[in-house]
């Protein structure tokens, strides 16, 4: 066993002897077993033990493992936390409570030693049942291969591995192995304990489906090896459209190409799906189908209000060919390439004149003549205005309560500001900066989009303006 388990750390684990990693100790067999070869094999190691605080002996055992720990001549690291408490606080279930508390524990340790793993005793019999819990959950691909030998963006940790170096170690194995050695693990009684999920497909499930198939263990193993496998190519096709979709990234929000991702089949996006959630949520676990479906089908078909809520204090927000992911608590970014007007900053441009607006922005205003009126430069943000009813100077500024616009097509009807951004499409965080022309307090010019009807330019125009809002950075012409 020794030799197949030093393979095993070298290859399967990537780990390094001479580099200090933690490994958590239960005082179980698994763990014992872990920690006694690990030990012998010459690895530096920070052993940790968490105590749950749910069993009346949870601090004679701590007491245990401390000193099988002195007699091998090994320091440990004990924490304990009432983890009934912790479920109760935090609305999750024992079992959830209990992993959150220990491997929050253990990847403390790892940053504080600079370890450069975190391992855990998970042998082949648990990966069996965590493989048959998920099936009976109705995961896809990636709870069907149940758990990685090495995994690493575990949710405690973006950069340290989580190993489990005994997964393809069958418990009858790590019983005979902990005999030889003269091991005396700890036996925790809420292992029998079959108000327990795991505990009732351990003791009551698997051995029903061996009288079905006798070899039920390892087929179900095998399969989560080969599944395994083919999730990673998989992935490969997905790394690939993910990059392909991704516009922006940060810890707190995404931003996605919704045009490129509605053109992905259904399989594809609930990958992206996932991947993005668990991106901004680390330590989200079972996202079940119909939580991806309604995200799904709220990008093809938005809500009136654009946004909705999905899970984990995450929302979506779609904006016309790009979607958002993001924490309630997030402040989503407006894009660099809108113009925005800071607040309570209005300022004056001459005619003609140029002006800063906002960050990185310049409006410039120049008088035209009239040969010049055909001009066309399919720049949204250039247009042409009747100068004749207009002082030597314009106000730019953002929206106020109340704004009201007369846009050209309309033969001079207004109707509220608000209106017209919703009908334009504006996303709703840039509409409060968005620079607004105004003459007195009439707007006669929403950049980007239309100039006012009782501004436009026609046959009887005796001055004309032209008007151009760019970026800086872009700017090709003398200031």
């Amino acid at each position: 066993m020794l030799e197949n388990l030093s393979q095993i750390l070298e290859h399967e684990c990537e780990l390094d002897a001479t580099s200090p990693m933690v490994v958590g100790v239960s005082g179980g067999p698994d763990s014992l077993c872990l920690l006694h070869a690990m030990h012998t094999l010459g690895y530096e190691l920070v052993v940790a033990h968490f105590d749950h605080a749910l069993r009346s002996e949870s601090a004679a055992d701590a007491e245990k493992v401390e000193q099988f720990c002195k007699e091998m001549g090994l320091t440990i690291e004990i924490e304990r936390e009432d983890t009934g408490v912790y479920a109760k606080e935090n609305a999750l279930s024992i079992e959830e409570a209990a992993r959150e508390c220990r491997y929050t524990f253990l990847y403390k340790l790892a940053e504080r030693h600079n370890a450069q793993a975190v391992a855990v005793g998970h042998n082949a019999d648990d990966q069996v049942e965590t493989v048959l819990m998920h099936l009976l959950r109705g995961a896809g691909l990636d709870g069907l291969r149940g758990m990685q030998m090495h995994s690493v963006g575990t949710g405690w940790s973006q950069t340290i591995p989580l190993v489990r170096p005994l997964l393809s170690t069958w418990r009858d194995d790590i019983l005979a192995y902990c005999e030889q050695n003269d091991l005396e693990p700890l036996f925790d009684r809420s292992n029998l304990d079959t108000t327990y999920f795991r505990n009732r497909l351990r003791h009551e499930l698997l051995p029903d489906l061996e009288s079905y198939n006798p070899q039920v263990r390892a087929q179900l193993w095998r399969m989560a090896e080969t599944l395994g496998g083919d999730q990673q190519i998989v992935e490969q096709h997905i790394d690939i459209v993910w990059n392909s979709i991704l516009v922006e990234e940060n810890i707190t929000h995404l931003a996605v190409n919704r045009e490129i991702f509605l053109k992905e089949n259904s399989g594809v996006q609930r990958r992206l799906l996932r991947r993005a959630l668990t991106q901004l949520r680390p330590g989200l676990r079972d996202l079940d189908f119909a939580s991806i479906q309604r995200a799904i089908d709220a990008i093809k078909d938005p809500p009136a209000s654009g946004q909705c809520d999905l899970m984990a204090g995450l929302r979506l927000l779609v904006e016309n060919d790009q979607f958002w992911l993001a924490g309630w608590e997030a402040e989503i970014p407006v894009s660099a390439d809108w113009p925005q007007i800071p607040e309570g900053e209005p300022c004056r441009v001459d005619i003609p004149g140029e002006i800063t607006v906002g960050e990185g922005w310049r409006l410039k205003v120049e008088g035209i003549a009239e040969a010049e009126t055909d001009l066309d430069t399919g720049d949204p943000f250039q247009t042409l205005l009747s100068a004749d009813n207009l002082e030597d100077s314009l106000l730019i500024r953002g929206r106020q309560w109340g704004d009201r616009f007369a846009p050209l097509g309309m033969d001079g009807h207004s109707l509220k500001l608000s209106d017209f951004f919703i009908n334009e499409k504006l996303p709703k965080r840039a509409r409060d900066g968005w620079p607004l022309l105004c003459a007195g307090d009439e707007i006669i010019w929403v950049s980007g989009f239309r100039p006012s009807h009782r501004f436009r330019v026609t046959e009887a125009t005796e001055k004309m303006i032209h008007l151009h809002l760019y970026r800086q950075k872009d700017d090709k012409l003398t200031n």
